[in-house]
């Protein structure tokens, strides 16, 4: 089932609006107390972009199972090399996978186990039901 639309989300949440503008001034300074500081807030928006694009996130999942060379890894997310050794070059900038050479053959995989602990938990995420729907 596939989730419901941001705007529809937000006109069905117009009973949980607050009735009186309150400012809770500890919550509110634990909370920013606990913002990510300019750098690391910079480097968390492009790991998220680098998830958000569809092919991108195929190729992360293949590498979840093992690690694969780039011909073997076009094959699996059925686009061309050339796609695949592009995304490729930018998720390993970003540190999300690492490369190996084995004679003429580059073998690609996940960098640590953070990365496929971030894939694993929002492919959960996306998979568990919304308190909405429960």
């Amino acid at each position: 089932m596939a989730r419901p639309r941001k705007t529809d989300q937000l006109a069905a949440m117009t009973d949980l609006v607050c009735d009186d503008r309150v400012v809770h001034v500890d919550a509110v300074r634990a909370a920013r107390a606990a913002l990510p500081e300019g750098p690391t807030l910079a480097g968390l928006a492009e790991v998220f972009a680098a998830l958000s694009d569809p092919t991108r996130l195929r190729i992360i999942a293949a590498l979840a199972q093992n690690e694969l060379c780039v011909c073997d890894l076009a094959a699996s997310v059925a686009t061309s090399d050339s796609a695949v050794s592009h995304q490729l070059r930018g998720l390993r900038d970003l540190g999300l996978v690492r490369s190996r050479r084995e004679g003429r053959l580059v073998y690609y995989a996940l960098d640590d186990a953070h990365v496929t602990a971030l894939y694993s938990q929002a492919l959960d995420h996306v998979g568990h039901p919304t308190t909405e729907d429960a």
